[in-house]
């Protein structure tokens, strides 16, 4: 499961990914600082049993912050999109291509207004925002039309020759880019048009299917960054024509990162505070002090909170601990809820079992909730916090 960072250059992309994995991209004020794609490990959080249960955990594949486990997944922070990027135009099809890899997009904006449309530096509040976020959309439904678009007629007609499947062909149409037949299907019920009927659509219903079958497959969260040093009429008029946005702010969740691995702050990542720990001077008191300023009126920096929501509300995934030894919560080498695994919403006992290795799920025989330690059913759908044996006849 990968999450992909998007939006034009200079809007702070570079700030978020570094801020979510500690990683070492470039940040410049200048467009296209990131010429490629960066990969990194970032964390969902969610709260650990450790603490429920009253005992100390020793986590193996994650981490555990004072009772808060940070289960790790994938990111990717792609180099900035501007105008025409479907076409090719500054470096397009390679970002466009490396979206191609992640389910879910981060769209962080620039909310102060302080960078033009293609990235440059501008005063704050010159620029909207909003042309941000229609262009980006844009450069997206169109890459996805211009994979349609080509070759459609020869496409077209082998559906209407009744010997091909629409909906198998358009997902073959996109290999490579995780798009599925279930994908397409959702797109025909939502736009209404005729998949039997494909060989007189219009380009106009060719791009209103390019746009539904994008939204389906790779759904945009939109980011206010920046929202630290921008106009609060900005952030007003920004959530009045959005709706439901997150306001972040970067730069602080990255101060504040780097801070606790230094040992100068305790802070838990989406945490609405801090603690100070050790000795800072004056500049470094001053710093901090701001950022807690703007926690308090924002309820945090906003980044963990982002990939929180993208991750159990958008892409529908649940934490699950298994274990082997249900008495003890622990694994066969005496790790305490050693692991903690990210699975689809509806996931089964034998779904957990074959995530934890091939040979366990060939030879899945039942499961047991760990904490009422009784058997479950193998259709038993798994619940968020889920501790779980799985019991195999490989062991």
């Amino acid at each position: 499961m990968d999450v992909g960072i998007i939006g034009k250059p200079n809007v702070g992309k570079s700030t978020f990914f570094n801020a979510v994995t500690l990683g070492g991209a470039e940040i410049a004020n200048y467009p296209f600082t990131t010429i490629d794609s960066n990969i990194g490990a970032t964390y969902v959080t969610y709260k650990c049993p450790c603490k429920e249960l009253d005992i100390k955990c020793s986590p193996q594949n994650s981490k555990c912050i004072d009772g808060t486990r940070l289960v790790p997944l994938k990111i990717i922070d792609v180099a900035g999109l501007v105008k025409g990027a479907h076409t090719g135009r500054g470096l397009g099809n390679k970002f466009l291509n490396d979206l191609s890899r992640a389910e879910t997009l981060i769209h962080i904006v620039d909310a102060s207004g302080s960078t033009d449309i293609e990235g440059t530096p501008v005063p704050i509040g010159t620029h909207n925002p909003i042309e941000d976020i229609e262009f980006l959309e844009e450069e997206i439904n169109l890459w996805f039309f211009g994979i349609l678009n080509d070759n459609w007629f020869r496409f077209a007609r082998k559906v209407s020759s009744g010997h091909h499947n629409f909906c198998k062909l358009v997902a073959e149409q996109f290999t490579g880019i995780g798009i599925t037949e279930g994908n397409v299907i959702m797109s025909t019920r939502e736009t209404g048009l005729d998949p039997e009927k494909c060989i007189h659509w219009k380009d106009e219903e060719l791009l209103i299917f390019a746009k539904s079958l994008r939204k389906i497959s790779k759904p945009i969260t939109i980011v206010l960054n920046k929202t630290d040093i921008a106009p609060p009429e900005n952030i007003k008029a920004l959530k009045e024509k959005l709706g439901e946005v997150f306001t972040v702010s970067a730069e602080a969740e990255l101060v504040l990162r780097k801070a606790s691995s230094a040992g100068l702050v305790k802070y838990v990542p989406s945490e609405s505070s801090f603690e100070i720990t050790g000795n800072l001077n004056d500049k470094q008191k001053e710093a901090l002090n701001r950022i807690k300023s703007f926690m308090e009126k924002n309820d945090g920096t906003g980044v963990q909170k982002t990939i929180n929501q993208v991750v159990f509300n958008i892409l529908q995934k649940i934490v699950v601990y298994p274990v082997e030894d249900e008495a003890h919560m622990k694994d066969g080498k005496g790790n305490v809820l050693p692991d903690a695994y990210l699975m689809d919403m509806g996931s089964t006992p034998r779904d957990l079992a074959f995530r934890v290795h091939t040979d366990i799920g060939k030879n899945f025989l039942y499961a047991v909730n760990a904490r009422t330690k009784r058997r479950i059913k193998d259709d038993y759908e798994l619940q968020n916090g889920d501790i779980i044996k799985i019991v195999s006849a490989a062991r």
